[in-house]
């Protein structure tokens, strides 16, 4: 929903709601975010309402601490999240096209993210550094259920790629169909599947394909935020990333790239940075472009 709107119900926004596609490709598709750039003032009631009015998955909003430190938090029209890859680099680019190119921190809930913004083909590139992430097992019982959710068999998974949580931010169910094929056809049963996710707090489910080592599809559902698929999801392919580096399925320094959206029709591309060292930072880098109209 656009500023006109809003301030067409009696709204009095301190600061212009901001819209940019990230991760997009070549200025299409890519995930839509809303961006407030000056928060100041506003209580989570007034951001949650912003949230919901402009109904993109996440709407960031920034508060200035310093000349290039800020506190940001992240809305889906339904709650709070603690972190979101996609609208950090909306938000980034935004500051960069704003600012200028540098390096920027971002004081999440979920710890310290900070962020290179530079120019690259005359646009700008935003790679974020996640917070330490963590791997680990999924219980037998919440994958059954997961599985079940999304009408998947578990022959249809790929062993090579085991189920895990993954956590760069916060948690993600990570599921690896064995074809292409398999992951296409995504008709899942959203009450089911968000009921699993609001218990277990998992943010994403985020289902794979692996085309080559370094070259993966994704698809994202996000029934937590009122949002079926997610067409690009930074924190995901950040959390992806050290699942990949914790099973020793690339070996590190390695870039890995993430294509996402394409089965929606709105094809993103993220670029994952796997870095040595258990504990370090995933990197994971996109672009935004303005949203106009």
């Amino acid at each position: 929903m656009t500023n006109t709107a809003l301030e067409s119900q009696g709204r009095d926004l301190p600061s212009a709601v901001l819209r940019y596609t990230a991760f997009d490709v070549d200025g299409k598709g890519g995930n839509p975010a809303g961006v407030v750039l000056d928060a100041r003032g506003m209580d989570e009631t007034r951001m949650q309402e912003i949230a919901a009015e402009v109904g993109y998955s996440e709407t960031a909003f920034l508060t200035r601490e310093e000349e290039r430190r800020f506190r940001i938090r992240y809305f889906s029209p339904l709650a709070e999240v603690a972190f979101c890859g996609h609208a950090t680099i909306a938000t980034a680019v935004a500051l960069a096209e704003r600012e200028g190119t540098g390096d920027l921190v971002f004081l999440t809930s979920a710890g310290e993210v900070a962020v290179a913004t530079r120019e690259e083909d005359g646009r700008v590139l935003a790679t974020l550094t996640s917070v330490a992430p963590a791997v680990r097992a999924v219980d037998d019982a919440d994958l059954a259920a997961a599985l079940a959710a999304l009408r998947w068999e578990y022959a249809e998974l790929d062993p090579a790629l085991p189920p895990r949580i993954a956590n760069a931010g916060n948690d993600h169910l990570v599921l690896a169909a064995a074809s292409r094929e398999r992951l296409a056809d995504l008709d899942y049963d959203q009450d089911a599947l968000g009921d699993l996710m609001a218990r277990r707090s998992w943010t994403t489910v985020h289902l794979v394909w692996r085309e080559t080592e370094t070259v993966f599809h994704a698809r994202d559902p996000f029934p937590p935020g009122g949002v079926f698929e997610d067409p690009a999801t930074g924190a995901a392919a950040a959390a992806f990333g050290a699942y990949l580096r914790s099973l020793e399925l690339v070996a590190p320094p390695a870039r890995v790239t993430i294509h996402q959206g394409e089965d929606m029709g709105r094809p993103s591309r993220l670029l994952v940075d796997v870095t040595p060292g258990a504990d370090a930072g995933i990197r994971v880098s996109g672009t935004a472009a303005p949203i106009v109209g």
